[in-house]
C-alpha cells in the first residue's frame, strides 16, 4: 500500500485550504456552501468509477450477505452430525459432508460469520491501539518509540499457546492487543511529518491542548489513511485468526474457516479426494482478504488523484 499524502482542510466561510491541496480539493468554499455534501459526492464520483474498489466491495459484501443469511438456510449445527460420511456436494448436502458426517456447508457459512468477528473485533481494537499509540508518539515522541518494537508475531503464538481460547470473541481481543505496533509506526509516521505544519503552529499557538490538536487537527487529516489501515487490519486479523485455527491454537468447541482446514487436514482429506471439504474454506479466506486487499488499493487511488484512472 502506498502512503498518500492525507487529505487537507476544506476552509470554511470564505477561507482558502491550508497547506499543499490536491489539484482537486484546492478549492475556496463560498460561505453557507454545503462542505460535507461535496466532500462525499466527490469520494463517491471517484470510488464508483474505481473498478478496483467496486469489485473488491463488492465481493467483501457478497460475503457478509453469506455469513448473515447462510445460517438460516440449513437446519444443521457445524458439529451435529448429520449422516452418511464423505458424501460430495448434492441437493440434499450442498456442500457434501465431512468424514463425520457434519454438513460442509453449515460449517462454512458459520466459520464466515466467525471470520468477520474476528476480523471486525480484532481489526478494531489494533486500530484504535494503533492510531492512539501512534499519534501520541509521533506528536510527542519521548519512550512511547521503544514500544513499538515489540515482536508482536512471537507474543501472539505463545499467548494462544498457554492460553486456552474458549472462544472467537476472546481471540479476536488476544489479536487486537497484539497486532496494532505495526500501525502505530504507520500513524507516527504520518503524524511526525503533518505536526510542522502550518495549521498545527497555528493550533498550538492559539492555546489548545495536545488532545485537541490530535482530534481535531491531525486526525481529520489523516481519515483516508485511518480507513485505509482499518481495512488491512481488518484482513490481517482474519488471516492471524485462521492462522492460529489451522495450528490448532484456537477455539476447539465452535468452527471456523482455519478449523475446516485443520480438520480437513488431519483427516487427510486431500488425499482422499474430499476436496468439497477444504476448497470452500480456502477460497473463503482468499475471496474476503483478497476482496479486502483489492477494496484497499481502489481506495488509495480514489484518494490520492496521482494514482487515478484516467
Amino acid at each position: 500500500m502506498s502512503v498518500t499524502e492525507p487529505p487537507q482542510r476544506v476552509a470554511v466561510s470564505g477561507e482558502a485550504v491550508t497547506g499543499p491541496a490536491h489539484p482537486a480539493t484546492a478549492a475556496v468554499v463560498e460561505p453557507g456552501a454545503p462542505v460535507a455534501p461535496q466532500i462525499h459526492s466527490e469520494f463517491l464520483h471517484f470510488a464508483l468509477r474505481n473498478w478496483k474498489f467496486v469489485v473488491g466491495a463488492s465481493v467483501v459484501l457478497g460475503c457478509l450477505v453469506v455469513a448473515l443469511v447462510g445460517p438460516l438456510l440449513t437446519d444443521h449445527t457445524p458439529l451435529e452430525f448429520t449422516g452418511p460420511t464423505d458424501q460430495p456436494p448434492s441437493s440434499e448436502y450442498w456442500f457434501g459432508t465431512t468424514s463425520y458426517g457434519q454438513d460442509v456447508y453449515s460449517q462454512f457459512v458459520h466459520g464466515l460469520r466467525a471470520a468477520f468477528l474476528v476480523g471486525g473485533l480484532g481489526g478494531g481494537i489494533a486500530w484504535v491501539l494503533g492510531a492512539s499509540v501512534g499519534f501520541t508518539a509521533g506528536y510527542r515522541g519521548g519512550w512511547i518509540d521503544d514500544i513499538l518494537v515489540i515482536p508482536t508475531l512471537a507474543i501472539l503464538i505463545i499467548v494462544a499457546a498457554y492460553l486456552e481460547i474458549q472462544s472467537y470473541s476472546a481471540e479476536a481481543v488476544i489479536i487486537g492487543l497484539t497486532s496494532w505496533p505495526w500501525a502505530a509506526r504507520a500513524v507516527r509516521s504520518q503524524t511526525f511529518s503533518l505536526k510542522t505544519r502550518e495549521f498545527v503552529d497555528l493550533a498550538r499557538l492559539s492555546g489548545r491542548s495536545t488532545r485537541q490538536i490530535l482530534t481535531t487537527e491531525l486526525a481529520p487529516n489523516m481519515s483516508s489513511y485511518l480507513l485505509m489501515m482499518f481495512i488491512l487490519l481488518f484482513g490481517g486479523a482474519i488471516l492471524i485468526g485462521a492462522s492460529l485455527d489451522f495450528l490448532g491454537l484456537g477455539p476447539s468447541e465452535s468452527i471456523s474457516l482455519g478449523l475446516m482446514m485443520n480438520n480437513s487436514f488431519l483427516a487427510s482429506a486431500l488425499l482422499l479426494g474430499s476436496w468439497w471439504w477444504f476448497l470452500p474454506p480456502g477460497l473463503g479466506i482468499v475471496a474476503l482478504v483478497g476482496g479486502l486487499y483489492v477494496m484497499n488499493v481502489g481506495l488509495d487511488e480514489v484518494f490520492n488523484p496521482k494514482l487515478r484512472e484516467t
